[in-house]
């Protein structure tokens, strides 16, 4: 290969892996830059795990396959996304900690609010490509290109829409006055509509490939169908928390699904280890119900054993505290036992079935002395839970007595 034609290959790569480092290197900066912001490390961290996760993986892909629009998706958002934080930071510090110390501080201001949005936005069009990076038919050019355009206003909405920048305690430099009041009320519930509609063509266009897929695909929609069903799961978790007195371990949830979509998406995209969505699935659906079981029963009888033996403004005694754990651990693996039997009737009634027959066999076996039917019955049961092409059974015979003596030579 010519060195020049060389050059040209690699230039998706070594592009890929500059935006990766460039938006590393922005988080970085904004967690060394002393700015001393009302946001502490703890409230920054979902969206910088978020940004920092897609730059890894969206170079992981465009290295690997740079034709993928996904990874370069994967790469803009993060960028987008760690550009607008280091510039909230970054404005904080010069604008309101030590006013002038460093320059541009109201372009940084500026920065601030706008790209976390567009960073945002792109999910949009993850879900619209996902997984092979083309529209699911010709037919959705015009759902893509009406989301473009309404990414595009939503953008520069943002862009030049007056109002608080920078935790709230600097205005946007560039906002224009006459869009404030009812002029942006109106303007805001239009954007919200629109990008409703276009998230609901997103999300149905989804569900169709879902429906459509086989084999490999299918298993890539279910990586990022896994990931994208935690956010409401760990939305609700994040809201109840500050109720039980949290004030920051929501946010550290949070980051739990924001970690989890760029992931599933490099797993579906790169192919590595795909086959593995199945246990998965049903590993979280068995340990979460079980996981809420226990806890309820724990709560209630807490709850019960306290208003008996303590008044309904009581606590309960150590002792009834002690009971109660006890009784969740004995009920642990039963539990477990029964809701995976569950799970599997349901959700993965291949595996039921095939556990049914095996069960139903080994009981047979004990009672079954006869070689032919014996025989028959073990084919049909590997042919029912297996399902080969072809079946066949090999029995050695078993070996034959040595002669008792030896001839005698005369």
């Amino acid at each position: 290969m010519p060195a020049a034609d060389h050059v040209h290959s690699r230039r998706p790569q070594l592009a890929a892996w500059l935006a990766c480092g460039l938006t590393l290197a922005l988080l970085v900066a904004m967690l060394l830059l002393p700015a001393h912001t009302p946001a502490g490390v703890v409230d920054l961290a979902p969206l910088a795990l978020w940004a920092a996760a897609n730059a890894v993986v969206g170079a992981l892909i465009a290295a690997r396959r740079p034709e993928h629009p996904i990874g370069w998706l994967l790469l803009a958002s993060g960028l987008l996304g760690s550009l607008a934080q280091f510039a909230g930071q970054y404005a904080y510090y010069t604008l309101v900690t030590r006013p002038g110390s460093l320059p541009f501080g109201q372009a940084m201001l500026w920065l601030a609010g706008w790209p976390n949005n567009a960073g945002f936005g792109l999910v949009v069009f993850l879900v619209l490509l996902f997984p092979t990076g083309r529209l699911l038919s010709p037919g959705w050019r015009p759902v893509a290109r009406f989301a473009t355009v309404v990414y595009v206003a939503n953008v520069v909405g943002y862009a030049f829409a007056p109002g608080p920048q920078a935790f709230g305690a600097l205005t946007n430099p560039r906002g224009i006055e006459a869009f404030a009041g009812p002029v942006a009320a109106v303007a805001q519930a239009v954007a919200v509509g629109l990008g409703l509609v276009t998230w609901v063509a997103a999300v149905s266009s989804l569900a169709l490939r879902l429906r459509r897929a086989q084999g490999v695909e299918r298993l890539q929609l279910k990586w990022f169908c896994y990931a994208a069903a935690l956010f409401p799961v760990v939305v609700g978790i994040a809201i109840a928390f500050p109720r039980l007195g949290s004030d920051r371990v929501d946010g550290l949830i949070v980051s739990v699904p924001l970690l989890a979509l760029p992931v599933a998406i490099g797993i579906a995209i790169l192919r590595y280890r795909l086959y593995e969505i199945d246990r998965l699935i049903n590993r979280t659906l068995v340990y979460g119900l079980l996981t809420a079981l226990l806890a309820v029963v724990y709560a209630g009888t807490v709850l019960v054993l306290g208003q008996v033996f303590g008044g309904v403004a009581g606590n309960p005694p150590s002792w009834a505290v002690a009971g109660a754990t006890l009784a969740v651990a004995a009920l642990f693996q039963p539990a477990r036992r029964r809701i995976q039997q569950g799970v599997d009737r349901r959700f993965n009634r291949r595996k039921y079935d095939m556990a049914q027959t095996i069960e139903v066999f080994s009981a047979r076996l004990r009672e079954q002395v006869e070689l032919d039917t014996l025989s028959a019955e073990l084919l049909g049961v590997v042919d029912q839970t297996m399902q080969p092409t072809t079946a066949s059974l090999w029995l050695r015979p078993s070996a034959q007595p040595l002669a008792s003596g030896r001839g005698q030579g005369g």
